[in-house]
């Protein structure tokens, strides 16, 4: 078995040699797929071999202090290529005042990244949830919200200029039927609100990533229709958009059969497409069938991205049931990422360790 656009290092090429039982690289009498121990070559490197990225959001679990704050901040560091802030970038956190901005905490994030050889994801710039009152409070006509639309992204990607790989632009900006969601924006600007935002993103950094993210778009059906056929069009304009985010909240056993050609038609675009919010909630209390099913599902949707050129990135939404939003938005949910309560290692791990090393 082969890895799709396979590209072994040096530590690749040891433990594959290792697997075939001599570093001379003779005799290849085992499994061509390495069996490498996962004490030893974590998940970001093996991702690295399958050539994609593994990442994870977090900002809530890395500021915890004591041995869990240290736990988390070591399995983060050590795991995975990517960090996202869960909260840090959004609005209501970086702009809490109509004249002031915070950046302290997702400063905090970039420097940990930095340390420790990680991309950060930005995420978000224009979203319709965690706005701080001034703005939605606020007395605005069309004028005034553009322009504070157009300073928020511009002093926001500023900022982070050279810190960042690719932003979420704009999220969550279509209803399940592909129509454009009710929001401040579009109720203060009109349509053209998503397109200011990109427009403006590239002017403040000419060379980061600009990504549309959603949910409920990973399979083929209207909202992922509609946000191709958006997609498509900016494209034709000259709207600079480099890619989509696929979030990837998953039920039990809710990975679209379509996920693979879903991805392989925005790739044909010739954008790039991210997975970048995945977890996969099962009903509480979960068991060994519901876990065993759960790590299929986390495999079928690594592998997914894998084989599908062009897809260059799997972000779960944090990495630790201790840390995860779940429980508290969908009741009687929960046990939805690849780490437990107490850091231990679940089928789901094994299952994208599995699926990373072509197995």
């Amino acid at each position: 078995m082969r890895l799709r656009r396979q590209r072994w290092s040096t530590i690749g090429a040891i433990a594959l040699a290792a697997a075939c039982g001599g570093a001379d690289g003779k005799a290849a009498t085992a499994p061509v797929v390495p069996v490498i121990d996962a004490d030893t070559f974590p998940l970001r490197a093996l991702a690295q071999q399958a050539g994609i990225r593994i990442g994870s959001a977090g900002d809530r679990g890395f500021r915890w202090t004591g041995s869990d704050g240290s736990t988390f901040r070591a399995i983060l560091g050590r795991e995975f290529s990517v960090l996202t802030p869960e909260n840090d970038m959004k609005f209501d956190h970086v702009h809490p005042a109509q004249n002031t901005y915070y950046f302290a905490g997702a400063d905090s994030l970039v420097a940990f990244a930095q340390q420790n050889q990680m991309a950060v994801r930005g995420h978000t710039l224009v979203w319709h949830q965690q706005l701080p009152t001034w703005l939605t409070s606020g007395s605005f006509g069309a004028d005034e919200a553009s322009q504070q639309l157009i300073d928020h992204v511009t002093t926001v990607v500023s900022h982070f200029k050279g810190k960042i790989f690719a932003w979420d632009v704009v999220n969550e900006a279509l209803n399940d039927d592909g129509s454009l969601r009710s929001t401040y924006w579009l109720d203060h600007i009109g349509r053209a609100y998503i397109e200011i935002a990109f427009r403006t993103a590239r002017a403040a950094d000419p060379d980061v990533a600009l990504f549309y993210n959603d949910y409920n778009v990973e399979g083929m059906g209207p909202k992922s229709d509609s946000l191709y056929t958006m997609v498509k069009n900016f494209l034709a304009r000259g709207i600079p958009i480099n890619g989509v985010g696929f979030q990837a909240h998953l039920t039990l056993n809710g990975v679209p059969p379509t996920l693979g050609a879903n991805i392989a038609r925005f790739v044909a675009l010739g954008i790039k497409v991210h997975i970048t919010e995945l977890d996969v909630r099962v009903p509480v209390p979960s068991t060994n069938a519901s876990l065993t099913s759960q790590a299929q599902n986390y495999h079928d949707v690594v592998a997914a991205c894998i084989q599908n050129r062009g897809c260059e990135l799997v972000t779960t939404w944090g990495f630790t049931d201790k840390d995860s939003w779940v429980p508290s938005t969908f009741p009687g949910f929960g046990d939805a990422l690849p780490w437990d309560n107490v850091f231990q290692r679940k089928p789901a791990y094994r299952s994208i360790y599995n699926a990373l090393a072509g197995r």
